[in-house]
């Protein structure tokens, strides 16, 4: 029996949200829909401009961890933050919910806690401009070795690529993991950082990865496609099992045998901050607890659909109950 389910790497960020309408976007030179890598002094800027805001814990994987041991998982999260105020709010949001976190940088360095900037736009579109700060740090000596080939899942995050020794982190974490019995998991997290980063992940994808996450647009820039059929299949030929949302029109589940298509109830989208994060603790909550990929996936579009109903992408509905009003 391993001591955890899944275990995640990813960047360690506090999400700052607020509202706008798509003539702020334009005014303060913010390209909707798309997250965008900024600067220590950008984000003062941007912060200067945003309207109020509301600070909560995120970062993609950590969304994930979260959602995962809020259904029941056993968890650990490996993000790096600085020992600073906002680090310390992200170090305990994340233990409070039962997740297992100690990957604090020294309060002297320069880099601060990172910081996401969400705007959220009146159809419920979100622009995210990221200071990495501290979490761009993350290296491979803060990779326990030990912790990771003691999971049955190991789940990274795609955004992690954009980071000096994020590799060789990777390297580490999947090695002591395979090592272990566990399988890798990886989120692509955005179709632009795809496209920064397309070897790599295809080369991570092939030759280490047992599931893939990712939505439609994510996949078919991965494989170069315009036509998602085609990219599900090219997935199915890569990986053990795909995991792809199509946004309201719910999932798809691709293996060598087998697609199967899982709706999603129609929800009022306040904030799609997240959803992709809580559908993969869905989906992996399930598959941790021996459920069938098509469960899984309903999960997974449940979780997601809580998420998407008001701002911030922690659950705010207890998502144990949810799944067992689904039949879940």
């Amino acid at each position: 029996m391993k001591r955890y389910n899944v275990v995640g790497v990813g960047n360690a960020l506090v999400d700052v949200l607020s509202h706008c309408d798509d003539a702020f976007l334009d005014a303060n030179g913010v390209e909707k829909g798309i997250m965008t890598l900024i600067d220590t002094d950008r984000a003062k800027e941007l912060y200067g401009a945003m309207g109020p805001a509301k600070e909560i814990s995120g970062g993609s994987a950590a969304n994930t961890i979260a959602g995962v041991a809020m259904l029941g998982g056993k968890t650990a999260y490996v993000g790096k933050v600085r020992d600073d105020q906002l680090g310390q709010i992200f170090g305990h949001d994340i233990r409070a919910i039962g997740a297992d976190f100690d990957t604090f940088g020294a309060a002297s360095d320069e880099l601060e806690t990172g910081r996401c900037m969400v705007l959220v736009s009146p159809d419920g579109e979100r622009s995210m401009s990221t200071y990495l700060g501290m979490s761009e740090s993350l290296g491979p000596d803060d990779i326990d070795t030990a912790m990771m080939g003691d999971t049955e899942w190991l789940y990274l995050e795609g955004y992690r690529f954009d980071g000096a020794q994020s590799v060789a982190a990777f390297d580490k974490a999947i090695a002591a993991c395979k090592t272990g019995g566990g399988k890798v998991s990886i989120t692509l997290s955005d179709p632009f950082c795809v496209e920064r980063h397309r070897d790599a992940f295809r080369a991570l994808i092939a030759n280490h990865t047992s599931l893939l996450f990712a939505n439609e647009h994510e996949l078919m820039s991965l494989y170069q496609t315009e036509e998602l059929d085609e990219a599900l299949a090219k997935c199915a030929k890569d990986v053990e099992i795909g995991a792809i949302t199509v946004g309201a029109k719910g999932a798809y589940v691709v293996t060598k045998n087998e697609t199967i298509h899982v709706p999603t109830a129609a929800t009022k989208v306040v904030d799609a901050t997240g959803a992709g994060d809580m559908f993969a603790a869905g989906f992996l909550a399930g598959l941790t607890q021996g459920k069938d990929l098509a469960t899984c996936a309903s999960m997974g579009c449940v979780a997601a659909g809580e998420i998407i109903s008001h701002i911030g992408a922690r659950p705010e509905t207890d998502l144990n109950k949810l799944m067992a009003e689904r039949g879940l």
